[in-house]
């Protein structure tokens, strides 16, 4: 059923959206890739599964995944990139890519390299809306991305740590002689991100009730995806970008097969950027005052 799959497509954009949110607000703001979000994301899904295996509710388990995430992302700032924010571009690039490689081996240390699964009856359930059928784990997917994203969007737009993380993407040079603890910020910025991979991860892994420690690796490279198509510095982007990617995906599993879903989620990255270099919503010229 066509509608089904659309709602198949959602919920799979949805967690490319959150995770793809956490990328650009790094990329935003500090103009680095932080490759150690996927496996940001993978540990989350660890801690969701954790908690609902401790028979803890479900909100329980994505506020603890968000924390994970965030900690962790804390960690990662404090002794992967503070240390080298005076170097070329490339060099906290490369070491969050060790941290990412750092936390997968934790992860296949701590839980093993075989798949976990939660039985059905954690997590199952649908609900019928006449002849329209919803799980109940899409539903919280859904409604828990559509809550996230608009406290981000609250927090950006609407207060003063918001204001002063626009100023520090501008120029950090003179928002720190306008008063702003840049330092501070940046850390803000690494938690937060972090806070939202741990939720997608949380969120994609009790929705198919199964985790492994590579999970991140696929995921993320679909969320830069979409954070490409919607412009990398641009945040909201992703609001775009996300429900198109996971559709695209989901409609090629669903009508032309799970073989060539990867070439048409990519190549739709490359055709896009090909007719807008910049992305959807990025700017004809990169203006950083507009990243967030």
């Amino acid at each position: 059923m066509l509608l089904q799959q659309l709602v198949n497509g959602l919920t799979l954009g949805a967690v490319y959206t959150l995770l793809a949110l956490s990328f650009s607000l790094v990329m935003g703001i500090l103009g680095i890739l932080n490759l150690a979000i996927a496996e940001l994301f993978m540990i989350g899904g660890y801690i969701g599964f954790a908690a609902i295996g401790a028979n803890l509710p479900l909100p329980v388990a994505l506020v603890a995944g968000m924390i994970g995430g965030a900690l962790i992302s804390a960690v990662i700032e404090k002794l992967g990139y503070e240390p080298l924010r005076d170097a070329p571009v490339v060099t906290p690039m490369l070491s969050t890519l060790g941290f990412s490689i750092i936390l997968q081996n934790v992860a296949i240390n701590l839980w093993g390299s075989d798949p976990l699964q939660l039985p059905d009856q954690y997590l199952g359930g649908q609900l019928q809306f006449g002849w329209f059928t919803i799980g109940k784990m899409q539903l919280t997917v859904l409604v828990a991305t559509v809550l996230l994203v608009a406290i981000v969007a609250f927090i950006v737009q609407k207060t003063s740590t918001g204001r002063a993380l626009r100023a520090v993407a501008e120029n950090r040079e003179v928002a720190r002689l306008l008063g702003v603890s840049a330092n501070r910020l940046v850390l803000f910025a690494f938690m937060l991100s972090g806070s939202l991979a741990g939720a997608a991860g949380v969120l994609i892994s009790l929705h198919y009730a199964a985790i492994t420690p590579y999970v991140g690796v696929e995921v993320g490279l679909k969320a830069i995806a979409v954070m490409v198509v919607g412009g990398s510095t641009r945040i909201w982007g992703a609001l775009v970008a996300g429900p198109l990617i996971g559709l695209a995906e989901v409609m090629t599993v669903a009508y032309g097969g799970s073989q060539i879903r990867d070439f048409v989620v990519y190549g739709l990255m490359i055709l896009i950027l090909l007719l807008r270099p910049q992305g959807l919503l990025g700017g004809a010229q990169i203006d950083r005052g507009q990243r967030v």
